[in-house]
């Protein structure tokens, strides 16, 4: 399976992040698990960080640290990780995907 495009991260207050995908998909992935992590992640228990610094980078969704737009400095989530672990909680029936 190909997994498509990440194009658009919206994050939440409740440590959540919906996923805009370019086959039509919105996936929800949930980020409760970063306020149980240091070191690098602790930078993002600030709830405020965590929104504020949500984006795509690397072609993921990533938190630009620098805020430098930096793809080596920020902190990214594999890809797939985030496809498989999301749920998706839209499917646009008007996209055609080849």
């Amino acid at each position: 399976m190909i997994r498509p495009g990440l194009f658009q991260v919206v994050p939440t207050d409740n440590y959540s992040v919906y996923l805009y995908y370019d086959n039509g998909e919105i996936r929800e992935y949930d980020c409760k698990w970063i306020l149980k992590k240091d070191g690098i992640f602790s930078v993002l228990h600030n709830k405020e960080d965590f929104v504020q610094l949500c984006t795509v980078m690397n072609g993921t969704l990533a938190w630009d640290i620098s805020e430098r737009r930096d793809p080596y400095n920020c902190i990214d989530i594999c890809p797939d990780t985030i496809y498989k672990e999301s749920k998706r909680v839209f499917k646009d029936p008007l996209k055609i995907t080849a």
